[in-house]
């Protein structure tokens, strides 16, 4: 007997102890028994103090079954014992291990002889968060779990597939010789490293991008600035693939603008002047500054029609007017690209161009303004290194382009898909990661059997990007909220790697089910997850201030109790260790 129930408040019972304190190990961690003739209840000792042990209720056994949570209160008379090894090993191990069905993840400390493990279903069949500090080693768990499901002895999860979005390129060391042990696994790595030939370098076909993505790629950021890109993407539908319809187009749409000048009825000298600005920018062989007008009896360019008398007036207005109607068309119809045709970045621009010109922008000031920072930015991607990353090289619809992901060289399939973006800006990283996981979402929404090839997605630094975005206010959804909340019943779960849990979006880790959470010092990160985070209790809050490197506190769905875990370090480890001052600095005299 430990010691006999001298009172319960709340959820922590009080138990005056009838032990040698001297002469036992320490209590604080240990799982305790109360047996009854109703029940046994289970929980854990949090402190210890004058004589009495404060004992958190964790769950009851019943019909030899262990279930968290507590319906009943222990009787006063129950026995008060340590929990037997039979069943520490049924609450925090793992009984009659199967290896297809349950996976190792490291030890307790509290137990020292005893392994933790996880139903894998449980765990990978949720979201899941990993949080710490820098070097509490939450890469070395991530690594060392993946490493763990790659090394069962008789089971290969070869239908797995894990895309990583390696922040700082740390994942290619921990990986990259699971081939050489196990055949039958592959690692694929992708680089933002321009110029590198040992990886494949990250490439995704524009056409597969629709208005919501151009949206990120061009920092959209009011919902006036939507309708040109729905434009421009109709137009490059034309423009990319029909070249006797591009100039009738082209026409009407520089002809649309001048009349929408003529009919402005700003000053003359305003009309004349935003006239040559267009032509000057916007010009075809049969429309431009030296296109000929023709009236009774003689003829002259186009620019000079444009010329102002002496009273201020454009004379020639009406005629001008006349020669635009003649190029106007409604013989073609607009819709938006589906995928099944190659474009161009160049391609694009040429469509962006007109497109701005052709939803009367030009009527207003402010909307040009608004609309034309899109098409700045979109020239400074053509012409900056960045459009490297959306230049693939011939068409390939967006079900192959999947499958190319998750297939390597030698045309096998590959279950650990590493995007190396460490060579990119944050912004850009986080619109590409944003990117792909809408194609990942989209391509699992529509497979015909539903879940029948799961895709996990990791994101290390997920601060970075899983933010809260004002994406819901322009496009109506964040991909990375649309995900935990819808993710699991078509198969796309995400993985969130963080340093800082403040800093994700709330809606995306309230749907996270199981949590690895390693030392942590910032007080709002300590606060937000004991806000966010269920089945954190205040102790074990506490405890995370004073973690050691590679231990953590794991609960969740796959976790019976949230418990202490030390995770072993991955072989071979990732590329995540610090610098080490003194091999750097120090020579010998």
């Amino acid at each position: 007997m430990l010691g006999k129930i001298t009172g319960i408040e709340d959820n922590t019972v009080i138990v005056k102890l009838d032990i040698d304190l001297d002469k036992t190990q320490n209590l604080i961690g240990l799982l305790i028994q109360m047996v009854s003739k109703e029940t046994t209840i289970i929980g854990e000792v949090v402190d210890v103090k004058d004589g009495f042990a404060y004992i958190n209720l964790l769950g009851e056994i019943e019909e030899d079954n262990f279930s968290f949570g507590v319906i009943r209160k222990p009787s006063f008379a129950s026995k008060v014992d340590f929990l037997d090894n039979k069943n520490v090993i049924k609450i925090i191990g793992i009984e009659n291990y199967k290896e297809n069905r349950h996976l190792y993840i490291g030890k307790s400390p509290i137990y020292n002889d005893i392994q933790v493990g996880i139903d894998i279903n449980s765990f990978f069949d949720s979201h899941f968060a990993i949080f710490g500090s820098t070097g509490s080693g939450k890469s070395c768990a991530l690594a060392r779990i993946l490493q763990n499901l790659f090394s069962k002895k008789e089971y290969i999860p070869y239908k797995s597939s894990f895309f990583i979005f390696d922040a700082y390129g740390e994942y290619h060391n921990a990986f990259s010789k699971l081939h050489d042990e196990v055949p039958q696994i592959s690692f694929k790595k992708y680089t933002t490293k321009l110029g590198v030939n040992d990886s494949e370098l990250l490439r995704i076909p524009l056409w597969l991008l629709g208005v919501d993505d151009l949206a990120l790629l061009l920092e959209v950021e009011k919902h006036s600035q939507l309708p040109i890109i729905e434009k421009a993407l109709k137009l490059v539908n034309v423009f990319a693939r029909d070249e006797d319809k591009v100039l009738k187009i082209k026409n009407d749409i520089i002809a649309r603008a001048i009349l929408d000048i003529l009919s402005s009825g700003r000053p003359s000298a305003q009309i004349r002047d935003q006239i040559i600005s267009v032509l000057s920018a916007y010009k075809t062989k049969d429309l431009n500054l030296e296109t000929i007008i023709y009236q009774p009896g003689y003829s002259r360019p186009l620019k000079q029609c444009l010329l102002i008398d002496a009273s201020g007036k454009m004379r020639d207005m009406e005629l001008v007017m006349n020669a635009m109607e003649k190029y106007l068309t409604d013989d073609y119809e607009m819709s938006l690209p589906d995928g099944t045709f190659k474009y161009t970045l160049k391609d694009l621009q040429d469509a962006f161009d007109f497109a701005l010109i052709s939803e009367g922008t030009l009527k207003s000031e402010k909307t040009y303004d608004e609309t034309n920072i899109l098409r700045v930015r979109l020239h400074t991607l053509v012409n900056s290194d960045d459009k490297e990353y959306f230049e693939y090289p011939e068409y390939i619809d967006k079900t192959s382009y999947i499958k190319e992901l998750l297939t390597t060289p030698s045309g096998a399939k590959a279950q650990i898909i590493n995007f190396n973006i460490n060579y990119i800006d944050d912004r850009l990283a986080k619109i590409i990661t944003k990117i792909y996981s809408k194609l990942l979402f989209d391509y699992a929404k529509n497979m015909e059997k539903r879940g029948s090839l799961p895709f996990h997605i990791l994101l290390e630094e997920a601060h970075r990007y899983v933010q809260n975005d004002n994406d819901r206010y322009l496009l109506g959804y964040n991909i990375f909220e649309r995900i935990t909340k819808e993710g699991r019943k078509y198969g796309i779960l995400l993985g969130l790697i963080s340093q800082r849990p403040s800093e994700l979006s709330e809606t995306a880790l309230s749907q996270c089910s199981n949590f690895l959470i390693f030392k942590m010092l910032h007080p709002s990160d300590i606060d937000y997850i004991k806000e966010m985070v269920p089945n954190l209790t205040k102790e074990n809050a506490k405890r995370l201030q004073i973690l050691q490197p590679g231990n953590c506190i794991a609960f969740g769905t796959a976790f019976n109790i949230p418990m202490l875990v030390k995770m072993e370090l991955p072989d071979p480890r990732p590329s995540s260790e610090s610098v080490e001052i003194e091999k750097v600095w120090f020579v010998k005299k």
